[in-house]
């Protein structure tokens, strides 16, 4: 008997418009959030009202590159460093399997570690409007049996040997990249901090070395450094179709605040933003119309609606997590916040029904 999928509902409503400026796009968008934290709709519309104020959020993507690490083994340590050092001199037979692979997935770069008779291969590569999970793990089957074909000493032992690191907590994908590398930062005058916020650019700077930074040191934090990046990737990644668990490696991101002058200048680094145009989940109807509404569906370059997309997805990070730590500022305000948001949410679907 056919098992037919049955449909979550998850609340969704959109939020902004936020104003965004940058090399990647400069334009004003409407926000879809699918969550069942409903204080995070308004909260993220406070950081929408402080881009509007400000005229924009400039956003900036430093790379952008998918991973998948093969792991095979050989009969000691010697001939698998030997193999890191042919691999050296093959960078256009690897590129063309690759290429052959996908039209869309082109070879960038490799990383190697070698751990006794083990070899751990990280291969990275754009893969144009997708995510990139499947094209990847494509790319690297075909280049594990060019890499048994060619060195014949080598044996399969896995298509991914968690060095990739796909949906973990890690070092390796802040450092070497995973997805599209954002950094997303506004400069918010003061006037606009006390009204908007309801805080000052010293308490948000104070709160966030004590908070963000000490805290997430005595926490035991792997580079990362921020109050709720996953809130905001969430409810964007649920509403626009993207693989959910990929918040975990896309939370891992950094907080920058200091005072300049009179200002506030603000920003979230979020290296591992995980997101795709195409591919699987974008052809259910909602996220086809959240996409459609987002302008991430035009005719472009390969690779430039999902960047659009990571820029969008980077913006309602910084505008979420300033709202919420101007509010953590003032004893009360947060709790108080929920209290009265969700009550009000419970009170409207009880009339509903």
């Amino acid at each position: 008997m056919k098992n037919s999928p049955v449909y979550a509902e998850i609340p969704m409503r959109s939020i902004g418009p936020i104003k965004i400026s940058g090399p990647v796009l400069t334009d004003e968008v409407m926000v879809p959030l699918a969550t069942f934290e409903t204080p995070l709709w308004p909260s993220t519309n406070r950081g929408a009202r402080v881009s509007q104020e400000i005229g924009g959020i400039k956003v900036v993507i430093v790379d952008d590159r998918m991973t998948r690490s093969v792991l095979v083994e050989g009969p000691d340590a010697e001939y698998i460093s030997t193999v890191v050092t042919a691999l050296g001199s093959c960078r256009s037979e690897l590129a063309a399997v690759v290429s052959a692979s996908s039209r869309f997935a082109i070879l960038e770069n490799w990383h190697t570690q070698l751990v006794g008779n083990l070899l751990y291969v990280r291969f990275e590569m754009t893969t144009g409007d997708a995510s990139g999970h499947n094209m990847t793990t494509k790319a690297a089957d075909a280049l594990l049996d060019w890499l048994l074909k060619r060195f014949t000493k080598l044996q399969y032992v896995s298509i991914s040997g968690n060095y990739c690191c796909d949906k973990k907590v890690s070092s390796v994908n802040g450092i070497l990249g995973r997805g599209k590398y954002v950094i997303a930062e506004a400069l918010v005058p003061r006037k606009i901090c006390e009204k908007v916020l309801k805080a000052t650019p010293e308490k948000i700077v104070n709160l966030n070395i004590k908070k963000n930074l000490i805290g997430s040191i005595l926490a035991g934090g792997v580079r990362t450094a921020n109050a709720h990046f996953a809130n905001m990737l969430l409810g964007f990644y649920l509403a626009t179709g993207q693989d959910a668990a990929n918040i975990i490696e896309g939370s891992q991101g950094i907080v920058h605040a200091e005072c300049r002058g009179d200002d506030l200048y603000f920003s979230v680094t979020l290296p591992n933003v995980i997101v795709g145009t195409v591919g699987n989940g974008k052809d259910l109807p909602f996220v086809k119309e959240n996409l459609l509404k987002l302008g991430c569906l035009a005719a472009r370059d390969p690779g430039q609606n999902s960047r659009r997309l990571a820029a969008i997805a980077a913006a309602a990070v910084l505008c979420g997590e300033i709202s919420l730590l101007a509010a953590q500022t003032n004893k009360g305000e947060l709790m108080e916040s929920h209290l009265c948001l969700e009550r009000l949410e419970h009170e409207k679907n009880e009339r509903v029904e």
